[in-house]
Parts: C-alpha cells; structure tokens; sequence
C-alpha cells in the first residue's frame, strides 16, 4: 500500500528543493533531514530508506522543475550552444566559443552520468538517513570553506597614478566607440576558455553529490574555484552544467511517479513542483548576481553549523 503524501508536505519539499538545490548547501540533504527534525507524521511519509516510498519519485517531478527554471533562465545561453554544438555535428569542427562550451558541458557531464547509474541507489539506500547526512554536510561546509582559502587568487588590478598625484583629465583625448558586449555571452566564452582535462574534474566533483549533504552546485563551484575561475564563473559553470544531468535523472527517473502505486501523489507532486520551479528560477536569478561580488563562505558556515548540530541532535535522540 502506497503511503500517502499531502499537499501541505509536498508544498514545503518544493519550496526546500527550489531553494537548495541551486544555493550550495545541498538539497538531497535537507530533503532527509527537515522530515527528521519535524518527526511525527512527516517522517514517516518522507522518509527516503523506507520500502515502497514514493518520496524519492516526488523529489525527481521537483528536481525537473529546477532543470526547467534553469533551461529558462538560461534560454539564450542554451540556444548559442545548441547551436554551436549544431555547427560542430554539421562541420565536425568547433569553430565558435559556444560550441566548444557545449562540448566541454557534454565531457564534464559524462563522470557523473557514469557513477550515478552505477551508485546512486546503493548510496541513498545506505547514506540515506540523518545520521550520514549530517556528517556530509558538515563536510559540504568544510569543502566550501577549503575552495575559498585554497582557491588559485585572481590577479590583482594595477593602478596607474600620475606623477603628480592628481586626477588626470582624460575628456580631450580622442576616444573609440567599442561594441556593446553581452555579459552573459562574454561569461561564456571565457568558460569556453577551460581545458577539456579542467572541465572533466570540473564536472566530476558532482559525484560527491552522490552523498546526501554534498551540495552539487557548490561541489562544482569549489572545483572551478580551486582551478582559478571567477566566483561567478564558476557558479555559471556549475548551473549550466546542473541543466542536462538533472534533465537525464529525470528522465531516467519520472516513471517511477506514474506507477499505480503513486497514483495518489499526483496532485501533491504537481504542487510542489510547480513551487520548485518558481523558488529555482528566483534562486538562481539572485545567486547569479550574488557571486559577482561574493563568496562561498556564509554558505560553510550554514552547512557546518547546521550539520554539527543535526549530528548531536540525532547522535542524542537516534
């Protein structure tokens, strides 16, 4: 017999879901733990190890609502790919910045795609609990803190002061009217400047994403940190790169939720993901312009904190 999920509970998984599954603080995680911590009813329906549930076919209709908020956001950034990946198929050569993105995406997203067919249920079946999750994000909050101390530093700009010491006056001189520069595209052709060797550790640090705890997206930016991208690149990297591995769970994943068994979850699973989909596209419009400026750092410190203190919690009461 099928355990029923509510409305009520499939609305606050959507809303979790949308929001950490793109911030770095890894969405698997809360998504056993926040049934955990509320005990009781919630528990039972949300629990992830127990046989038969049909949480884990809910939290898939929710990670490709995320997949679509991205496919959204990114629409034009997706279509300069698709495109440049077209050129290449086509020609069989990459002459276009977009279409070496594209390729570098496709190498990247290959280790992933490998170790989760081959270990993502014996991983949720044994980590899949409060106790292993709490300790793994602990470690997500000390990886994150790791890429920002370790991170390879930017280079410094060097400022040129006149011999005087005062502002000089540059309004006389003869000026050159330049191009108006698309910030997203010019983002990405930088990203198109990785090595293919670069990108592939890149993408595989989502494997550790594989443990419930380990942020994807924050696995991959400190990956892209430690090998000198720009914090805004480097989460740019990790959300483009998130889009075709979360679309192939799905997928892979989505008929689970179709089976007689789920027919009741339905209407809670459409819910919840329609509240997924709108948290994601607002989480990653803001974390977009976040890390143009900031750092991975109060994202540690939450995973630390939160992940220490879940494990006295359930070390006391498990």
């Amino acid at each position: 017999m099928c355990m029923a999920i509510s409305y009520l509970e499939s609305i606050v998984v959507g809303a979790l879901q949308g929001v950490s599954e793109l911030f770095p603080i890894s969405s698997l995680g809360h998504s056993i733990l926040l049934p955990a911590w509320i005990g009781g009813q919630w528990a039972r329906d949300l629990d992830m190890s127990a046989k038969d549930s049909p949480y884990l076919a809910l939290l898939v209709a929710m990670h490709v609502a995320t997949a679509l908020a991205l496919v959204i956001f990114f629409w034009r950034d997706w279509v300069r790919i698709v495109a440049g990946l077209w050129d290449t198929a086509r020609t069989r050569r990459i002459r276009t910045p977009e279409a070496r993105l594209g390729v570098l995406l496709i190498v990247a997203t290959i280790p992933v795609g490998l170790a989760g067919l081959a270990l993502e249920k014996t991983v949720r079946n044994h980590l899949g609990t409060p106790i292993p999750t709490s300790i793994f994000l602990a470690i997500n909050g000390i990886v994150l803190l790791s890429a920002e101390k370790l991170r390879r530093r930017e280079p410094k700009v060097t400022e040129i002061a006149t011999p005087t010491g005062y502002s000089a006056d540059l309004s006389t001189l003869e000026t050159t009217v330049l191009p108006i520069i698309d910030h997203d595209q010019a983002s990405d052709t930088q990203l198109s400047k990785l090595g293919m060797r670069d990108a592939v550790l890149i993408g595989s640090a989502q494997i550790a994403a594989l443990c419930p705890g380990i942020s994807r997206s924050g696995s991959t930016i400190a990956a892209g940190l430690f090998k000198g991208l720009r914090h805004e690149d480097a989460a740019r990297f990790a959300f483009l790169l998130a889009t075709p591995v979360i679309l192939a769970a799905g997928v892979l994943k989505t008929p689970e939720l179709f089976k007689p068994e789920n027919h009741d979850i339905l209407g809670p699973a459409l819910a919840g993901s329609v509240v997924a989909g709108v948290l994601s596209y607002i989480s990653v419009k803001f974390l977009t312009a976040y890390f143009e400026t900031k750092t991975l750092t109060p994202f540690a410190i939450y995973s630390l904190i939160a992940g220490v203190g879940s494990l006295a919690y359930f070390g006391l009461h498990g």
